[in-house]
């Protein structure tokens, strides 16, 4: 777990030199789910080699706009060249642009319109039991899209079809664009609202403790009978005090001086991670 933990922070340094290089990216939110993209993708049956088996995991980021981090943990995997996804993100004509691409390796679906994610994912998880095959799906959604009815609509299903294939992750940090999301958008009790559409709920106190994560899709994979969604508590912007839970760094550009505090930042949290 050490090493995955360290590895989510070599993860943050690269998604950080990602946007750099392209002028641009979702920085506080690319933070804040690192620990569940990293924790996932490590247990996921998906490899470089088996991306279009019938009988692979599949996993939608209905955040789109939080790829810069989603490209690193691909890189991390082996479906995409680090180096190239730098030269070419978010510059014109590339492929790697400023949300999901699934002309891209790793990709299942193309992401961004918020809202959506939960219901394709619906339809991936009814169709392997329909096929009668063993995958999973995953999809992780942002708490500030949980405003858009299609989530529910999406939810609503899951429960009806008792897709125990199903599993969505909240990343909950609190902020959107606009401010805190009790502000804008108060979504309620989400642990009431899941298990009012027969739901399985999974609270985790540290979304970005990948023990917990880990713990909790152990857990997700056992429940029979009902999907699970895991309500993860995270914070914005994780990894540097100068980002951390706050709603400026949503889609920031740090400046030179910033960059190399961050940089700094997350290399010394990655190094003592390493050492612990």
């Amino acid at each position: 777990m050490n090493n995955l933990a360290a590895k989510a922070y070599e993860l943050r340094r690269d998604t950080l030199d990602i946007i750099m290089a392209g002028g641009g990216g979702h920085i506080g939110g690319d933070m804040s789910e690192m620990e569940i993209l990293v924790s996932l993708s490590d247990r996921m049956n998906v490899s470089p080699q088996t991306q279009t088996s019938p009988d692979r995991d599949r996993f939608v980021l209905s955040k789109g706009h939080c790829v810069e981090s989603l490209y690193a943990v691909l890189a991390w995997k082996g479906f995409l060249d680090l180096g190239e996804v730098k030269a070419k993100f978010s510059k014109f004509g590339s492929e790697y642009i400023g949300h999901p691409h699934n002309v891209i390796p790793g990709i299942e679906m193309n992401s961004g319109s918020l809202g959506h994610g939960l219901s394709v994912s619906v339809g991936m998880a009814l169709a392997g039991k329909m096929d009668k095959r063993n995958y999973r799906v995953y999809t992780l959604m942002g708490d500030g899209e949980l405003a858009e009815g299609s989530v529910w609509e999406g939810a609503t299903a899951a429960g009806h079809f008792k897709l125990d294939n199903l599993c969505a992750v909240i990343d909950h940090n609190h902020l959107q664009i606009s401010g805190r999301i009790e502000d804008v958008m108060d979504p309620g009790d989400l642990r009431k609202r899941f298990e009012a559409t027969a739901w399985h709920v999974i609270d985790v106190k540290d979304g970005n403790s990948v023990e917990q994560i880990s713990a909790a899709f152990d857990e997700a994979e056992k429940t029979k009978g009902r999907p699970t969604v895991i309500i993860a508590e995270t914070v914005k912007g994780k990894g540097s005090p100068i980002i951390e839970d706050k709603a400026a760094w949503h889609h920031k550009l740090p400046s030179q001086e910033e960059y190399q505090q961050i940089a700094a930042d997350l290399s010394t949290r990655g190094e003592a991670l390493k050492n612990a």
